[in-house]
C-alpha cells in the first residue's frame, strides 16, 4: 500500500451492490468497512419504531439527538442492539430517503462518519461519501447497474426474506423514486466526481468487481 493508513469511498444508488462489494473488498483488504447507508436506515427504524411521521423534521432530530449508532466487527447496533437485519426490511427501503435528506441529520451524520475514518484504513459507501464525507479519500468509485437489474435484484432479496406483499413494478417504482429523491436532493445530491472510477456492476459477479477495485488499490493494471 502507499500508505498506512488509507481510504476508500464508495458512492452510487440503490441496489447496485455497494454494500455487498465493500464488505468483500474489506475483507480482502483487511481494513474497515463501515455502511453509512446502514446508518440512515437505523435512524429510520426508530422513526418509525417511535411511530413518527418520517417527514416531521425536528422530531426525527430530536430523536437522534437521543440516539447512539455505532459499528462493531462489521456490525450495526442501535442503542446498543443488533439490527443488521431489521434496518433491510422494505418498509425502511421505503422511507430511509425522505430522512436522509434531513440537513440536520446529514450533518450530524457525516461527523460521526468522519471521525470512524481518522483512525485506520477503512472502506465506506453511501451516497455522499466521494463528495462530502471524504472528499479527499485516496480512492473513489461510484458503483451503479441498469434500474432494471437493481430492480430485480431487490425482488429477489425480499422474495428470499419471505415477503410476499410485493411485485418486480413496485419495486422498480420504488427504486425510480428514490433515484430521484437522491439526485435532486438540496442537501448532498447523488452525483459522481471527476476523480471518481465508474463501475457499472449490472454484467458482473460481485467478486470481478472486488478484484477491480483491490488491482486499482493495489496499483494492478
Amino acid at each position: 500500500m502507499k500508505k498506512e493508513f488509507f481510504s476508500i469511498a464508495i458512492d452510487g444508488p440503490a441496489g447496485a451492490g455497494k454494500s455487498t462489494i465493500a464488505k468483500k473488498t474489506a475483507q480482502v483488504l483487511g481494513i474497515e468497512y463501515i455502511d453509512t447507508g446502514a446508518m440512515y436506515r437505523a435512524l429510520t427504524l426508530k422513526v418509525l419504531r417511535n411511530k413518527i411521521d418520517p417527514l416531521n423534521y425536528k422530531e426525527i432530530i430530536s430523536l437522534l439527538s437521543k440516539s447512539d449508532i455505532d459499528f462493531n466487527d462489521n456490525h450495526i447496533y442501535l442503542d446498543g442492539v443488533l439490527v443488521d437485519d431489521e434496518i433491510r426490511e422494505n418498509k425502511i427501503s421505503k422511507n430511509v430517503s425522505y430522512i436522509a435528506v434531513i440537513k440536520e441529520v446529514r450533518e450530524i451524520m457525516v461527523s460521526l462518519q468522519q471521525k470512524l475514518a481518522t483512525r485506520k484504513s477503512v472502506i465506506m459507501d453511501g451516497r455522499d461519501i466521494t463528495t462530502v464525507v471524504l472528499p479527499n479519500a485516496d480512492y473513489k468509485f461510484f458503483v451503479t447497474a441498469s434500474v432494471e437489474e437493481r430492480s430485480r435484484r431487490r425482488y429477489k432479496e425480499l422474495i428470499e426474506k419471505g415477503e410476499i406483499d410485493v411485485t418486480l413494478e413496485k419495486i422498480m417504482e420504488d427504486i425510480r423514486r428514490r433515484d430521484e429523491i437522491d439526485s435532486t436532493r438540496e442537501v448532498a445530491p447523488l452525483k459522481m466526481t471527476s476523480d471518481s472510477y465508474l463501475l457499472d456492476t449490472t454484467n458482473k459477479t460481485i467478486d470481478e468487481c472486488v478484484d477491480f477495485i483491490v488491482s486499482i488499490v493495489k496499483g494492478r493494471s
